[in-house]
């Protein structure tokens, strides 16, 4: 079904209307950021007073993240309080303890009669290879960006957050490479609301998945032109046991929709499915690709529906994370292209 902003979609009188809205509507969840454009890196935030019920899909093969065992069926806790994406592959986590202070400073958390004890996941792109490799977030820029979410939420597509340094088409270097940022689509249908902010920092190219046309990844070496990774992985002929760069695209699917952890982690899985109409090749050893879902409201939905639209809307902002993005580091965006 085509969707545009604030228009119907529907084809007969016997389908939903579905409306595009905001991503930033889907409350209560709040959205912050904060980024070290001159180093090339930045972290968004998640976060909800009242807890988010939250699972995860974990596919790639490099995963850097923090408490994503607390997301699966099997442990204890029902609810989290954050989930925080951001640069600076496995040197980033200590973002997350920025998070947990200023939480904790809100009294957000678990009770333990001790301590207020907030429940924050994380997971990290690899971004340094623009920028300054020696700079990550950290503690002061994840505290930051707690205090805008709930204080002034800031969240904007492009080369903010975690987005600041995302980049793609690697395959061949940084000198084949791409700029590409954070991206956002959310639709509406009835009462139900559902939205994916993805942070695209992919080894394989980027497609539109409505035409098939690609739209980011490995540049020829005059950069006027697209090639196929894929094709350049195959001619090679040759294993490549250090990629030497990391890459991995992260994502967040916000519902409204009144799901549980084990309903969240299958709707996290059918997220991916946007990832691999989008995204070729996708979940490779050198991705760390990652999808959290969320459920922050408590309105009765279909789980088939909202995991398949969960994955169209992952797509979609895939897209804006392409076209949103602003060249930087020496990379081009696609504006700068075509």
């Amino acid at each position: 079904m085509k969707r545009t902003q604030g228009a119907v979609s529907a084809q007969d009188e016997g389908m939903r209307r579905v409306t595009e809205i905001p991503v930033t509507d889907i409350e209560p969840v709040c959205i912050g950021q904060a980024e070290d454009a001159q180093a090339g890196t930045g972290c968004t935030v998640f976060l909800s007073r009242e807890g988010m019920r939250a699972g995860v899909d974990v596919r790639g093969g490099g995963p850097a993240s923090r408490e994503t065992q607390a997301l699966l069926p099997l442990t204890a806790s029902r609810f989290i309080h954050g989930i925080v994406l951001a640069g600076g592959s496995a040197f980033g986590l200590g973002t997350a303890n920025g998070v947990m202070q200023y939480l904790e400073e809100q009294g957000v958390g678990y009770d333990t009669g001790f301590a207020t004890v907030p429940v924050v996941a994380q997971s990290d792109i690899y971004d340094l290879s623009v920028g300054s490799s020696s700079v990550r977030p950290d503690a002061a820029m994840g505290y930051e960006a707690a205090r805008r979410a709930f204080e002034a939420p800031n969240y904007r597509d492009g080369n903010y957050g975690a987005g600041c340094g995302a980049s793609v088409g690697k395959a061949a270097g940084m000198g084949c490479a791409m700029k590409t940022g954070a991206g956002s689509f959310a639709l509406k249908a009835g009462d139900l609301k559902i939205g994916a902010v993805v942070i695209l920092n992919a080894y394989g190219d980027v497609f539109d998945w409505k035409s098939g046309r690609q739209i980011a990844g490995l540049l020829t070496e005059d950069g006027k032109a697209f090639r196929s990774t894929m094709d350049y992985m195959v001619a090679s002929s040759k294993i490549v046991e250090n990629k030497f760069t990391g890459h991995t695209t992260l994502a967040a699917v916000i519902t409204n929709a009144d799901f549980e952890k084990s309903a969240l982690c299958k709707i996290a899985g059918m997220a991916h499915d946007g990832y691999a109409r989008s995204i070729h090749p996708v979940h490779t050893t050198c991705d760390g690709d990652s999808i959290f879902a969320v459920s922050a409201g408590r309105v009765k939905a279909d789980l088939d529906v909202v995991g398949s639209l969960a994955a169209e809307v992952v797509s979609e902002a895939i897209i804006r994370a392409v076209h949103s993005a602003k060249g930087a580091y020496g990379l081009p965006g696609a504006g700068d292209l075509f």
